[in-house]
């Protein structure tokens, strides 16, 4: 019987924390955003012009546009001559470069040796669902 209480009250609490992820993730959804997941960082430059062109047209509309680097082209995240001319691109504060966790774990490359400016998502795949399920547009290259 203890034990029964003891499993009840740990599926409260897990379901509490879900709900909690859950509104931490939720967007504008009258706003256009969108997601792009990359395996090729030298595709950042045409992503991000897609993204400066999609701002222009769609004006206050524009939300959130977020980038996803994945695969084993993590490696070069950490290679400042390559990635810096994406960063200096991706200045508006609603572009976010970010990093799949995962693939940083596949192939060996420490979190904390990227730049700055880009952040880690944990799981890339995921993270695309998670948005697409708020209404954002996706697209996989």
């Amino acid at each position: 019987m203890k034990q029964l209480f003891t499993l009840a009250v740990l599926a409260i609490t897990l379901l509490g924390g879900l709900t909690q992820v859950s509104a931490q993730t939720t967007y504008n959804k009258d706003q256009h955003n969108y997601i792009v997941l990359t395996r090729k960082i030298p595709q950042l430059k045409a992503i991000l012009l897609a993204a400066e062109e999609l701002s222009t047209a769609d004006g206050e509309a524009f939300g959130e546009f977020h980038v996803v680097i994945c695969g084993e082209t993590v490696k070069g995240l950490t290679d400042m001559d390559q990635i810096q001319p994406f960063l200096d691109m991706a200045q508006s504060e609603k572009i976010k470069l970010l990093a799949c966790g995962f693939s940083l774990k596949k192939f060996g490359v420490d979190a904390t040796k990227l730049p700055k400016e880009m952040g880690v998502v944990d799981n890339g795949i995921l993270y695309n669902f998670e948005l697409q399920k708020d209404g954002f547009l996706s697209i996989t290259l």
